[in-house]
């Protein structure tokens, strides 16, 4: 019994610390550009979109899932060092099409020869498309979703998926605990 119990608990430690390192290395800033979700690539060249709503939280920083509505900081980095010479503009839509949907930002091209271009622009709840263009022979372009202060289930069942195994582990645990013959025995004993 003792030897089960042992091996339960460090079946349940491996368990825990592989959960806990997955987490530490799938955070945002830990991962190559190459496996970063706020990274966009065409045409062998690459932009990474950052927003940030200092209002509500100044040090956070978001990629497509913004927690609140309000003023948003939209930061591009151009990558490449070629964007940085060709002409860039930037469009904000509510909705996915960029002809169809109402433009809620626009920011004209232009040159950045600091491979930053920057803005602030006003999102309600819901979902916008941010377009990125690139003017040059054939255009280069760039699009990510933003989804302005919506439930992400996805997100939640990923992140319930550990504690609902550990909690199915140690019921199992405790069931097979409170099956045993050593348990059985304690109870019969403490009856008389």
């Amino acid at each position: 019994m003792v030897r089960e119990l042992e091996k339960t608990i460090a079946a349940i430690a491996l368990f825990l610390s592989m959960v806990l390192y997955a987490g530490i290395v799938g955070a945002h800033g830990k991962e190559s550009l190459e496996q970063d979700s706020c990274v966009r690539g065409a045409q062998g060249s690459m932009v990474h979109l950052s927003t940030y709503q200092p209002q509500n939280e100044p040090t956070a920083q978001y990629c497509t899932d913004i927690p609140k509505e309000g003023e948003t900081f939209l930061v591009v980095d151009l990558i490449d060092q070629a964007l940085r010479n060709i002409p860039v503009a930037l469009r904000i839509v509510k909705g996915t099409s960029e002809k169809e949907d109402e433009t809620v930002s626009f920011f004209r091209a232009s040159y950045h020869p600091d491979g930053v271009i920057g803005g602030k622009t006003n999102l309600d709840q819901g979902q916008y498309t941010v377009f990125i263009t690139g003017e040059s022979v054939p255009p280069v372009r760039y699009q990510y979703p933003l989804r302005v202060q919506q439930i992400n289930y996805a997100k939640i069942a990923r992140s319930s998926i550990g504690p609902t195994i550990l909690l199915l582990l140690l019921t199992l645990f405790g069931y097979k605990f409170m099956k045993s013959k050593r348990m059985q025995n304690w109870l019969a004993s403490r009856r008389t």
